[in-house]
């Protein structure tokens, strides 16, 4: 593709509208990966992932839209999910990893009775940025404007409940109901992300940014900058080159993702 072409490409509604998600989905993810790094909440977020395999198949059946099966069901799980958490003697990786077996197998045994609807669910797993809608961009905007502001608003005790829990608890905060606005927030993100990214590489797209941002910040407010900075900027020129090679979108963000990570590895090394 010259020059011409893939700047003409760009001026496309379509194309204007998945470079926008991008930026928006990035930015979102930054933030909110942040503090699932820093919680050590990255097998959540996975098993998040893997879980939304089942609400679309569920959706499916009730044949409801993808983006409302997925919003719905993976609040429900999310909430759920803690609840059990802290509700059982077990350890979180323990009940998570029984989260991701048991939803990924009905997923799939609910997925062998849909046989007119397989496409649909494929595009699902490896997700496709370039569908993305004026409502999904709506949608996205108001979640990224809700985050900011909760976290403006709450950002002390966010920190606080981030670095010493029991601290938290200690000082009045209501650690259960931020913990459990958290995930709502986060499960909200992962719904709207799964469609431009898909199941397979969602989690990545939420842990990989923030994790660059950690190898070369020690303070809070820059690192959180810089997480969502990373994702925004990846999002960028991940659908640039997706543009220009014709190459799937999701996919060519998080490669993007993972090279800023190894540079980021790279320039950790060099400075200790």
């Amino acid at each position: 593709m010259n020059n011409l072409e893939w700047i003409e490409l760009f001026s496309l509604p379509f194309m204007q509208r998945a470079v926008l998600g991008g930026i928006l989905l990035g930015t979102l993810g930054g933030i909110l990966g942040s503090f699932v790094v820093l919680r050590q909440l990255s097998m959540y977020g996975n098993t998040l992932g893997h879980a939304s395999f089942l609400a679309v198949v569920i959706g499916a059946f009730l044949q409801l839209p993808s983006i409302l099966s997925l919003t719905l069901f993976l609040v429900i799980f999310g909430l759920g999910v803690l609840y059990l958490i802290d509700t059982t003697n077990l350890g979180s990786d323990t009940i998570l990893a029984i989260i991701v077996a048991g939803s990924v197998a009905l997923g799939m045994i609910g997925f062998s009775f849909l046989e007119g609807y397989r496409g649909n669910l494929l595009s699902i797993l490896f997700g496709d940025i370039l569908a993305i809608s004026n409502i999904d961009i709506i949608l996205l905007v108001g979640l990224l404007v809700v985050t900011v502001l909760c976290l403006l608003f709450t950002l002390p005790e966010q920190i606080l409940l981030t670095f010493s829990p029991d601290l938290a608890q200690l000082k009045g905060i209501p650690v259960q109901v931020y913990r459990y606005s958290f995930i709502i927030l986060l499960s909200l993100t992962l719904a709207l992300s799964i469609r431009a990214v898909g199941i397979l590489l969602v989690n990545a797209f939420l842990i990989i940014p923030p994790a660059t941002a950690r190898l070369v910040c020690d303070q809070f407010i820059p690192f959180l900058g810089l997480a969502a900075a990373i994702g925004a900027v990846s999002g960028i020129i991940g659908m640039v080159i997706s543009g220009i090679w014709d190459l799937p979108s999701g996919p060519s963000i998080v490669l993007v993702q993972l090279v800023v990570f190894l540079v980021g590895v790279g320039w950790n090394r060099s400075s200790h």
